[in-house]
């Protein structure tokens, strides 16, 4: 069991950083890699960035390549997403998930959309 929750989010405005939190339950946390996904209201939820369990590789979705880093600390068991020049359409719930890492980076993105391991979501609203 790997229980997540998601901390950082809020109002900030186009230009601006925030940084996410995701903290973890399990002692097996290196095991696992990790992701955040977004939600923007009347979206479908989407992949944001990935991370692996030793943090020798990590994953992006375009939209946010070169903008946002994700980096985990196993010792601490948590993974953060910062996020840099925030534009408006980065505005959603943002959720942690973790997921044991498939052959590839598209099949761990995959089964991490079907984990149930997932956070409660943090909002982040990026105004004008």
């Amino acid at each position: 069991q790997v229980q997540l929750v998601e901390s950082g989010g809020g109002l900030v405005q186009v230009g601006d950083s925030l940084r996410l939190s995701c903290a973890a339950s399990s002692r097996l946390f290196i095991t696992y890699t990790m992701g955040w996904f977004r939600q923007a209201p009347g979206k479908e939820r989407e992949f944001v960035a990935a991370i692996s369990g030793a943090s020798d590789s990590t994953y992006y979705a375009d939209s946010v390549k070169g903008r946002f880093t994700i980096s985990r600390d196993n010792a601490k068991i948590t993974v953060s997403l910062v996020m840099n020049t925030l534009k408006l359409e980065d505005t959603a719930t943002y959720y942690c998930a973790a997921v044991r890492h498939q052959p590839s980076w598209p099949d761990t993105i995959a089964a991490m959309s079907r984990s149930q391991y997932w956070g409660q979501g943090t909002q982040v609203t990026v105004s004008l």
